[in-house]
């Protein structure tokens, strides 16, 4: 971050510059960090809706036990089950996310 503040102080010493070439300066030091911000954010939204589908599958699961006549202590146990099986996967999941991340961040600089 300190290069970017740094660069974005260089924009303004050139006091030939106008408003707008000075903006689009600082736009461009910037850019950077939103492609960064982009890129985990990305990653992020993947990981959750993944784990989304997973728990809903869970779900309609569970709700088409007890439409076939399954006993609800019965549905409830297998329901956390599932659930706790999508966590378990998702979990295994997190370093190739953060892999994945650190890969796209160090594409940047």
């Amino acid at each position: 971050q300190g290069t970017m503040f740094r660069c974005s102080a260089r924009c303004c010493e050139d006091s030939s510059a106008s408003m707008q070439e000075v903006q689009r300066c600082i736009e461009r030091c910037h850019a950077p960090l939103a492609q960064a911000q982009a890129i985990v954010t990305a990653e992020l939204e993947h990981f959750q809706d993944r784990l989304s589908r997973c728990s809903l599958q869970c779900q309609d699961q569970a709700k088409d036990a007890l439409d076939s006549g399954g006993s609800e202590p019965l549905v409830r146990g297998q329901l956390d089950a599932c659930l706790a099986s999508c966590g378990d996967q998702h979990l295994r999941l997190v370093p190739q996310m953060a892999r994945k991340m650190r890969d796209g961040l160090a594409a940047i600089q």
